[in-house]
């Protein structure tokens, strides 16, 4: 496949890009630092620099042409305030969307964030509510849209060596590593039963392939 990762110098990303191109894939990953095409390409996927803060959608829609799937893998990242979790985690998302449509690319696999159902609430840091408020805003408009799309929440992130063994569907809160979040996208890449599935996942007892395939009897 031909697989257009957008956030592509972020770790999840230059993990899922060398899991997809060790088996075969080809990988794009979409950067907007030129000082990250070092690493993405370390990763063996092939950089384009295209920032989708300010990018139109032709630009990203010419990108995408010709992919069978595409991965928001993307954030604002620590240290972004409220502003920047609008235009990168919804407002990238979005239209990364929109240029999926017009390109004609299918399938889309978001990574989010446990928490996303519901958004920000009352309590929390404001800017961690504002990044919740983003990602669900952004789940909610791709799940609104007639694309093969899966959403992927995980809860907190670590950066320990994955186990390829996890919990999905609403397994409550815990950790899991990067490495292991990518073995999902994977699997669902790999498995059209997981259009339309949105799904928590932590780190766990089942393989993944397994998981997701109880998941979507």
């Amino acid at each position: 496949m031909r697989i257009v990762i957008a956030g592509g110098h972020g770790k999840i990303a230059l993990i899922l890009s060398r899991q997809l191109a060790g088996r075969g894939d080809e990988v794009v990953g979409l950067i907007r630092n030129p000082a990250h095409e070092a690493d993405v390409r370390d990763a063996r996927a092939e950089p384009v620099l295209l920032d989708l803060e300010t990018a139109s959608l032709d630009e990203v829609a010419a990108v995408l042409a010709g992919a069978d799937a595409v991965v928001f893998a993307a954030g604002a990242g620590a240290g972004s305030g409220a502003a920047r979790k609008d235009t990168v985690d919804r407002g990238a998302a979005v239209l990364l969307a929109d240029a999926a449509e017009r390109a004609g690319v299918r399938r889309y696999v978001m990574i989010s964030s446990m928490g996303a159902a519901t958004g920000g609430e009352p309590g929390m840091d404001d800017v961690f509510a504002a990044y919740l408020d983003a990602k669900k805003a952004a789940d909610d408009d791709l799940m609104a849209r007639d694309l093969d799309w899966t959403v992927i929440r995980p809860s907190g992130l670590t950066d320990d060596p994955g186990t390829g063994t996890v919990s999905v569907g609403r397994p409550g809160r815990g950790t899991i590593p990067r490495e292991d979040v990518a073995r999902v996208v994977v699997a669902a890449l790999d498995d059209p039963a997981t259009a339309g599935v949105v799904t928590e996942v932590v780190s766990g007892p089942h393989r993944v392939a397994v998981a997701l395939a109880d998941l979507t009897d």
